[in-house]
């Protein structure tokens, strides 16, 4: 049960845990990112053992590999003791699912990373890997919000004139849709489908004789998308008023920048490792954030109020 201190206030170290598993959890996508960019996918042929050990020498593309699985297995870990402490010491029900849904999908992540391997990479695999990765640390990102003192303190709301909260999850939704097809165009190998950037193949549309150029562009056509939709958030967060939802969405649209520049980068390095791997991290970090807007909106302002059919019917009528 809920101790009464706990069921009161926030507990500061299970919101430092939920902080700490968060950020390693990038660190994680991170270093996944790192073994693709590598091509170190299959530098350790069985699983859940390295090459029968725990421990095996971490030479060449080994210490990508089996790196990233001892990370995976650090962050398995906290989300372990997370869940528990939040199943032990929570009041709220949906957080204490929350912390559940994110200790299950760290396990499923587990079990894909060890599928990946044991059928030698298939694509489908591998991409409902990386999404899975995705889905995980919009849940850690929540949790993480559900445990901090903002969220348990009452605040004064106002009405989300701009539309700040629908935009919000729309921006939300369109990153994941952009991490989807770029996790379809990094394992299908359709990265330098098209090797010229700004133009495509010379041009503006260029032409589709093959599916890894339909997909590449695809993905830039939903950046573009991505940066509309955050240039109007970040006007929509102006309009609110609120300071603690402006900062964050010009920090989310300085990262966007940052992330066509490093798209643009990685065409043009011809998929250059490090590079690469930092357009991956970049990406959920977008994602991260965006999200944490559309919490802290849904948190902080209230719904636009929807006028009965009199009052829309007063507005279309005719002035005497």
């Amino acid at each position: 049960m809920p101790s009464t201190a706990e069921s009161r206030a926030p507990s500061l170290g299970r919101h430092r845990l939920a902080v700490l598993t968060l950020f390693s959890t990038l660190v994680l996508i991170f270093v996944g990112g790192l073994v693709t960019s590598k091509g170190a996918g299959l530098s350790v042929p069985d699983w859940p053992l390295s090459y029968g050990m725990l421990m095996p020498p971490m030479v060449g593309n080994v210490f990508y590999e089996h790196g990233h699985r001892m990370v995976a297995a650090t962050v398995g870990l906290m989300t372990l003791c997370l869940a528990l402490w939040t199943w032990r010491a929570e009041s709220r029900r949906p957080v204490r699912w929350l912390a559940w849904a994110a200790l299950a999908a760290v396990v499923l992540q587990g079990l894909l990373g060890g599928l990946t391997v044991l059928f030698l990479l298939p694509t489908p695999v591998s991409v409902a890997h990386a999404c899975l990765a995705q889905t995980f640390l919009c849940l850690m990102v929540a949790l993480t919000y559900a445990t901090s003192r903002e969220w348990q303190t009452q605040r004064e709301e106002r009405v989300d004139a701009g539309g700040v909260r629908a935009l919000s999850l729309f921006a939300t939704g369109l990153v994941f849709a952009q991490l989807l097809v770029g996790a379809v165009v990094r394992h299908t190998g359709s990265g330098l489908a098209i090797p010229d950037f700004p133009l495509a193949l010379g041009r503006l549309i260029p032409p589709f004789d093959s599916v890894g150029v339909a997909i590449h562009f695809l993905h830039r056509l939903v950046a573009l998308g991505v940066l509309l939709t955050t240039v109007l958030l970040v006007r929509a967060c102006r309009r609110s008023g609120l300071a603690d939802l402006t900062r964050p969405a010009w920090a989310l649209l300085l990262l966007v920048v940052v992330q066509i520049a490093l798209g643009a980068a990685t065409v043009l390095t011809a998929k250059g490792p490090i590079v690469t791997t930092f357009h991956v991290a970049t990406g959920a970090a977008i994602l991260a954030l965006t999200w944490f807007v559309a919490l802290r909106a849904r948190r902080r302002l209230e719904p636009r109020p929807s006028a009965g059919w009199a009052e829309r019917a007063s507005e279309m009528a005719p002035a005497a």
